[in-house]
């Protein structure tokens, strides 16, 4: 059964014509990138909607059990083996909610992006890719593809010419960069308008990736 998730909300102008939702990593929660639009505003992004859910906190098994904010269950360090594939779809199911909420409250589609981060960048993809209605774009940060297996039987046309930008740490221990050129090379290969780049980090962010972040949404919110 679905839920509504809990959000901090952030809107940088009057009256935005676009929103981000943002999805946070494992453990953290939605305040973990509000510090990201104030950066993004000085990059010169129009007046926008910044959606930051707070997952629901659930016992994660790789860390013994412990109760965090999740969007679903990690079993075993291979991040595709074991698959959560329920903890997955219950999460695509509530963004599918945000992005039909702000739909209905007069926003286009295609100036909804969906932003994510490890887990949330997971789940930005799983959502999507699979959307019914055609999306502004997908910025998959520091991630990988979760239920790759169905991809080519649930991926939807709407979302076929949706940008993509995917980045990732070429130091990262925890989502090993292999992971995410996988996911840029598959989508690469069935069509989508994949950008790709690498950063010399770890399990992070960093000022370049913003910038191209930046890059990456302004002609979305200008010419959608």
């Amino acid at each position: 059964m679905n839920r509504p998730l809990h959000s901090v909300r952030v809107e940088t102008g009057p009256a935005p014509k676009q929103c981000v939702i943002w999805l946070h990593g494992l453990g953290a929660d939605g305040y973990d990138f509000v510090p990201i639009v104030k950066e993004l505003e000085q990059l010169g992004l129009p007046a926008t909607r910044f959606i930051f859910p707070h997952a629901p906190e659930i016992p994660v098994s790789i860390n013994g059990g412990y109760m965090m904010r999740a969007w679903y269950d990690i079993r075993n360090v291979d991040l595709q083996r074991q698959e959560d594939e329920q903890g997955v779809r219950q999460s695509q199911g509530w963004v599918d909610e945000l992005i039909a909420e702000q739909c209905a409250a007069g926003l286009s589609s295609e100036r909804i992006v969906l932003a994510g981060f490890s887990q949330g960048g997971a789940i930005a993809y799983q959502t999507g890719l699979r959307s019914e209605v055609a999306l502004g774009g997908i910025v998959a940060l520091s991630t990988y593809l979760p239920c790759e297996q169905t991809l080519d039987v649930e991926r939807n046309p709407a979302n076929q010419s949706t940008p993509v930008f995917a980045a990732h740490g070429e130091h990262d221990d925890v989502v090993v960069i292999e992971r995410g050129q996988r996911a840029a090379q598959l989508l690469t290969d069935r069509g989508y308008n994949v950008t790709w780049q690498t950063y010399p980090m770890a399990h992070s962010v960093c000022g370049d990736e913003i910038v191209a972040i930046a890059r990456f949404l302004e002609p979305i919110f200008t010419h959608a």
